[in-house]
């Protein structure tokens, strides 16, 4: 196995932190990664740079749900580039799609311009195209660094074989980083199988919160949500397990 390099998907400046201190080589910093992750705060953001030396790329997802943005939807983002690019991160992380579930070409071609010279990832809105391998031609024609997949299934495990084929129609044309259920056990398994030169891994650990009093009939979110007294973030000891086996 050769070097491979790991990226931590996280959503808080302890975490960066974690992962840095783990070895891994970069992080993508989001928020509410119950919603599969969303643009961070400037603040968390401005922190994280502040204080770590790894390379944080950011998110810009205005919203859970699709990637069928509005009008209003498509400021934001501009904004958020515009944002993240003046605090000095690494790289942005994105995904656009159209109604018909194309990549939509214009308006990523507007982001990744905005960008520049940043590093742009397209993240796992490229699981939901119709077509992945007409799809990646389309991140590869745009001049996409990178684009984030578990090969159009649930887990990267199960989306292996196409994961393999996305990175051999790459050909270096594009970094194909499969992610999405990558652990400790199965890393060497996958990474056996897809042969890819990055992977984007989420290792996070629980741990009980501070509050000692703990109303039980008060809750911050919907139905389905996570108790508000059991706080998540990257687990140091993951993260060097698997960085321990490159």
């Amino acid at each position: 196995m050769g070097k491979k390099l790991i990226e931590i998907c996280l959503e808080n400046v302890e975490s960066v932190l974690a992962a840095q201190e783990g070895g891994a080589d970069r992080v993508e910093l989001c928020s509410d990664l119950f919603e599969g992750g969303l643009s961070p705060s400037i603040g968390t953001v401005r922190t994280a740079l502040r204080l770590a030396s790894i390379p944080v790329n950011a998110m810009v997802r205005p919203r859970g749900g699709d990637f069928c943005y509005s009008d209003i939807e498509f400021e934001v983002m501009l904004e958020e580039v515009r944002a993240f690019k003046a605090e000095g991160v690494n790289g942005i992380v994105f995904g656009i799609l159209t109604p018909d579930g194309d990549i939509d070409m214009e308006r990523s071609r507007q982001l990744i311009s905005l960008a520049r010279p940043l590093s742009v990832t397209f993240h796992r809105a490229f699981d939901m195209t119709r077509d992945l391998s007409s799809s990646l031609e389309s991140l590869i024609s745009l001049g996409v660094d990178r684009v984030l997949t578990s090969g159009g299934e649930e887990s990267v495990l199960e989306g292996a074989p196409v994961l393999s084929s996305l990175v051999r129609q790459a050909a270096g044309r594009i970094i194909v980083m499969p992610g999405c259920g990558i652990s400790e056990r199965n890393f060497r398994r996958i990474d056996g199988i897809i042969n890819a030169d990055e992977y984007h891994v989420f290792v996070n650990v629980d741990r009980p919160s501070a509050m000692r009093w703990h109303p039980g009939h008060i809750f911050m979110g919907g139905l389905l949500r996570q108790s508000e007294f059991t706080l998540s973030s990257t687990g140091v000891d993951r993260v060097r397990t698997i960085v321990s086996t490159l």
